[in-house]
């Protein structure tokens, strides 16, 4: 179900009174105004389900999956990200659970649904090591549960559109995209694995098209090239001097920090609990549970069926 029962028709009421057509004409106005971004853009649509009916099937439960990190803000940022993804879908059991770092580690999570149905969202940005192999091996270790494994959150547009405000919140002038000393570096933490440098492109081509045809670089934090510092200096000599470094991190950790200070201009926050973000972490649950259904099969209880892992749009 793609709009709310807000946006549904609905039988037409006598009107009273000018008080009643102004109430009625203000509750359609902000109907309308909901779906509208604050740059005037169309908003894609919330993917919302209907709630289950007494004594149906429960959804599965949405596991959110977190890398972990030492910095105290990383907890409580995708405490709030998740927050905003109950705040979108009322009833639905959401749940955290880490690859490493902090609690709750994932295989508690996990063992805490018992012998549930559950789908994993990782809050990961690309293909990697801990998509394609963490992740299952936990979800394999969980004997009892059934469970499907949705994609990475990028690419996607609504990463995209997080990663836009999140530069205009730091400062970028949007209204000056012609200017040739403008580019941007997109920081990424950095994977051996081809996939997920593949899923960076991806996005940095996007984010350009976004930006109306503004240069973004990608750039990584750790074991991939180039680094944040050398394209830095690389854009600037090019002439691009006033190079942004858009943050390509879920949530503040070591390198997200390294990252910013190696900005020339602008450093962009980490993409946290960006509307949009909430909104792709229900896009990327409600995919694989389409998936599931055209497969025409439930996961057995001990399996882990992979979703969509190739992080189509």
């Amino acid at each position: 179900m793609t709009e709310s029962a807000s946006a549904q028709p609905r039988e037409s009421l006598p009107l009273d009174s000018t008080a009643q057509l102004l109430t009625r004409i203000t509750a359609q106005l902000g109907t309308q105004l909901s779906h509208v971004s604050l740059n005037g853009t169309r908003r894609p649509p919330v993917h919302r389900t209907i709630r289950p009916a007494p004594g149906s099937t429960p959804a599965p439960a949405l596991v959110a999956v977190a890398h972990g990190s030492r910095d105290p803000q990383a907890l409580r940022t995708v405490v709030k990200l998740l927050d905003r993804v109950r705040e979108l879908r009322p009833g639905l059991d959401v749940r955290l659970g880490h690859i490493e770092l902090n609690e709750p580690l994932l295989p508690l999570t996990l063992t805490g649904l018992g012998s549930g149905d559950a789908v994993l969202v990782p809050l990961l940005l690309g293909r990697g090591h801990h998509v394609t192999h963490d992740i299952p091996a936990a979800a394999a270790d969980a004997p009892a549960l059934r469970t499907t494994i949705a994609a990475p959150l990028g690419p996607h547009p609504l990463l995209v559109e997080a990663l836009y405000g999140r530069l205009v919140e730091a400062g970028w002038p949007a209204d000056e995209t012609a200017n040739g000393s403008l580019a941007v570096v997109l920081a990424a933490a950095g994977s051996r694995d081809p996939d997920s440098a593949a899923d960076t492109r991806r996005t940095a081509r996007m984010l350009s098209e976004r930006l109306g045809g503004v240069p973004v670089v990608p750039a990584y934090a750790s074991v991939a090239d180039p680094t944040v510092s050398v394209a830095v200096r690389a854009l600037a000599a090019r002439g691009r001097h006033r190079a942004a470094v858009a943050s390509y991190f879920t949530a503040p950790g070591r390198f997200a920090t390294a990252a910013a200070a190696a900005a020339a201009g602008i450093a962009a926050a980490p993409l946290g609990a960006h509307p949009a973000m909430a909104r792709l972490v229900l896009h990327r649950y409600d995919q694989a549970l389409a998936g599931r259904a055209r497969s025409g099969a439930l996961p057995a209880p001990g399996s882990a069926m992979n979703g969509p892992l190739l992080a189509s749009a």
